[in-house]
């Protein structure tokens, strides 16, 4: 496990000694996504990218590159040039939560990538079976105090933000839960629907069809706040964890050595796309809202992130194989 945090290099400290503000873009962009198309981030990335388009008169294209993880993604553009034609997103699992409890990646997240902005934040969700006889957050406390170990979440995967968010809740509620890892939102969930599993976090896009069918209750959301999708959702907070607060977000990030100018254009362009009202009502369906921020802000917030990640990682022992 590193002991490094990721704090990356502020954009406003970048050289700019390849191109300015007003020569970018003028070939096509290329955004990479290190999932499979589907999901919140996919999602996300091609709406930015058909604003993008439209707004420079270039082609904007998503490539998804999933692998090991979201490894094989993320050093793709790590390693890609510092030119602002291939950039990266992904989510705070990959950049805040993968130095916590990888021994070595093939990429350097400090010294290969420049945090660009935040695009969109979105709670996960506590949710289980409409038959099940857990109502409440308050319901799957008791029953894991009473059955230690024996009640059973889904997620997508070993050392996803799901796990750890699960198990920083049952760090905060002083409880402990059984894991079964799966390959990818859709199978976590199709798992807490054949009744393999007591419960599942899991993000809205994976649990939304289902609980607008009635196969699946909400229990809470992760985040302090309520979602504009559902505002009577309550939060984890709310039910008895004060303070408990683990959103997922999703960020735009750039190669280091980008000059700073095409940073900033990046991220002015892109907060002006998420305040654009049709963006905001498509990201607000998808229970996502959108965030934007300078690059300095986000960085700040990457690494007070990676210090909360690091701390539960270890308490809770997560590996990601």
């Amino acid at each position: 496990m590193r002991s490094l945090l990721p704090t990356f290099a502020l954009a406003l400290l970048l050289p700019v000694h390849a191109a300015q503000a007003g020569d970018y873009p003028k070939q096509p962009v290329q955004i990479v996504v290190p999932f499979s198309a589907g999901g919140v981030t996919d999602t996300a990335a091609r709406m930015l990218a058909q604003k993008l388009s439209a707004a420079w008169g270039q082609p904007v294209t998503v490539s998804n590159r999933p692998g090991s993880g979201a490894i094989v993604g993320v050093d793709a553009v790590a390693k890609s040039a510092p030119n602002g034609y291939t950039l990266l997103m992904a989510t705070n699992g990959e950049i805040a939560l993968h130095p916590a409890i990888y021994s070595k990646l093939p990429y350097d997240l400090e010294k290969d990538l420049v945090p660009v902005t935040m695009v969109i934040n979105t709670p996960l969700l506590w949710v289980t079976s409409a038959k099940s006889a857990i109502n409440s957050i308050q319901d799957l406390v008791a029953a894991a105090k009473t059955r230690p170990d024996q009640i059973s979440y889904s997620s997508p995967g070993p050392g996803s933000m799901n796990q750890l968010t699960a198990e920083w809740f049952a760090q905060e509620a002083g409880v402990r839960l059984l894991h079964v890892p799966y390959k990818g939102g859709a199978p976590a969930t199709a798992a807490l629907l054949r009744g393999e599993v007591a419960v599942s976090v899991i993000a809205i896009s994976s649990a939304l069809p289902y609980i607008k069918s009635g196969e699946l209750k909400v229990l809470a959301v992760t985040t302090q706040q309520h979602t504009s999708i559902a505002p009577q959702w309550p939060t984890v907070a709310e039910s008895g964890l004060t303070g408990f607060d683990a959103p997922l977000w999703v960020g735009l990030f750039a190669p280091a050595g980008v000059p700073a100018a095409v940073v900033q254009t990046l991220q002015q362009q892109v907060s002006a796309v998420l305040q654009a009202p049709d963006v905001r009502d498509q990201l607000v369906a998808l229970g996502a809202e959108p965030a934007g921020m300078t690059s300095a802000e986000f960085a700040v917030r990457i690494k007070q992130d990676a210090a909360r990640y690091v701390a539960i990682a270890r308490t809770a022992q997560i590996q990601p194989e």
